[in-house]
């Protein structure tokens, strides 16, 4: 894994050494989980990313949830992958540690519009395969969930859509990646591709802010600017367009009102506003969706606008929500394109394949995404014998979920190591060890926020005031 410097001989141009087989560029949670996929065979692989860290783009601004793929248009490529990847990564998470609770969703009609609807999307939902929704009346849903604002009608109940943590699951396909082989190179900019073509096909030559290398097969994961990337390659086929939705986060006193993720009866724009606890012990409430011009793909800002209405609607959904302390407000940016399906296509003739239009399902997706284009490289030509797959190293990640053990909890770990017994973050009770354990992975954050995401310091209500110097002096002095 490199972050600065000029690039390392393998693949580089000018640098002796050969092609890489597959170069991925983009480092979020679907680039991550094509590059830890392609890891099973003996490629050379490499994952770029503009970025500092894994997971900075839309991956890290969410509502972390791993969704069924119920109310998915039926027949489309993403209504497969989603329920395909539902499956596929909540057994990963079994696996490796990423928390996930499996608290189920309440799709709540509020008038006499939304309340016909309900039978439609059931429909849908056992169109696409899942065959466990039931509709609920009024009296049950109260009783499901007391703390709901009066007027609601009813409720679509769908088993099976979870919390989970977005930052642990790019974290984790990433640390499998590298473990297997794979470069990971940060900081390093795509600014331009070209191509040599002779008897043996296609060689990519990529130019990056870092230098140059060369790579025979090209993944174009790159999300919000995946256009972009299609465009250096002479491609015009789909625009994004950023979908900003805010988020507000209460703090961890709300969690007792909400029991189910509570989701409204989706619109062209997505699923809506919707309430849910997170795998963190809080809730959330949003997204917003707003879009954006083509041209600001930076535009996290949260505005007052966009607050007031939240809030408003927060109102009527869980009344006593929107009078607990809000402990961080964020935005992420979906990447919208203008047609409903991802967009994921091969360019046989040029050896790269695209993968854009992943939005606020590719979480969920991701691990059949990651399957999906390791198909279509090997249909491109990319030698990807079943006969040569080999087991990726084992990944065991730290736990961030509050409804699992923690390391400042747990008597035998604080005897056998005390740095775990000392808490650095009180709000969210983030001990020494964890903080050191994070500085010293194979994949250390070097920022205030990518440490947040390993670890949830400074993710508390305080928002870092009480251990923000401390926290900081950690991190420089993992730097020097």
């Amino acid at each position: 894994m490199t972050r600065r410097g000029s690039l390392p001989a393998t693949g580089v141009d000018g640098g002796g050494g050969e092609p890489y087989d597959v170069v991925v560029v983009g480092a979020g949670v679907v680039g991550t989980a094509i590059a830890r996929e392609l890891a099973r065979h003996p490629l050379r692989i490499a994952v770029l990313d503009a970025a500092e860290d894994v997971g900075e783009g839309s991956s890290k601004a969410n509502t972390a949830i791993l969704h069924t793929g119920f109310d998915a248009v039926p027949g489309t490529l993403e209504a497969r992958l989603v329920r395909e990847g539902h499956r596929l990564l909540t057994a990963y998470a079994a696996e490796t540690g990423i928390p996930v609770e499996p608290v189920g969703a309440l799709l709540v009609a509020w008038d006499g519009t939304q309340l016909p609807a309900l039978p439609a999307l059931a429909a849908k939902a056992e169109a696409n395969g899942h065959r466990t929704t039931r509709l609920i009346d009024a009296d049950e849903l109260y009783t499901r969930e007391p703390r709901l604002g009066p007027g609601a009608l009813g409720a679509l109940e769908v088993p099976g859509e979870s919390l989970i943590c977005p930052w642990t699951t790019v974290l984790a396909y990433a640390v499998q990646a590298v473990r297997a082989g794979v470069d990971l190179h940060l900081n390093c900019r795509l600014e331009g591709v070209t191509e040599d073509v002779s008897g043996t096909g296609t060689v990519h030559e990529l130019l990056t802010s870092r230098g140059r290398l060369r790579t025979r097969y090209l993944v174009n994961a790159a999300g919000l600017y995946a256009d972009e990337v299609d465009r250096l390659l002479g491609y015009r086929d789909f625009t994004v367009t950023p979908r900003r939705g805010q988020l507000l986060v209460f703090d961890a006193f709300a969690r007792p009102l909400v029991r189910h993720i509570l989701l409204p009866v989706p619109t062209a724009l997505g699923k809506g506003v919707l309430v849910a606890p997170t795998v963190h012990g809080k809730v959330l409430l949003g997204p917003t969706a707003e879009d954006l011009d083509p041209s600001d793909k930076t535009a996290t800002g949260s505005t007052q606008e966009g607050m007031a209405r939240l809030r408003e609607q927060g109102a009527r959904i869980l009344p006593e929500l929107v009078a607990e302390e809000v402990t961080a407000v964020y935005a992420g940016l979906r990447a919208a394109t203008g047609q409903e399906d991802y967009r994921i296509t091969a360019h046989p003739g040029r050896r790269c394949v695209t993968v854009g239009g992943i939005r606020s399902t590719g979480l969920t997706a991701s691990l059949a995404i990651a399957r999906h284009v390791a198909g279509l490289l090997a249909d491109t030509g990319l030698d990807l014998d079943p006969g040569a797959v080999r087991p990726l190293p084992p990944v065991r990640m730290p736990n961030l979920g509050e409804a699992f053990p923690r390391p400042y909890a747990d008597a035998r770990l604080i005897a056998a190591d005390p740095a775990y017994g000392t808490v650095v973050c009180h709000c969210e009770r983030v001990t020494l060890g964890e903080i050191r354990d994070a500085l010293a992975s194979e994949l250390p954050p070097v920022s205030p926020g990518g440490l947040l995401r390993r670890t949830r310091a400074l993710a508390g209500r305080c928002q870092g005031f009480a251990c923000g110097a401390a926290v900081r002096a950690l991190l420089e002095g993992a730097a020097r």
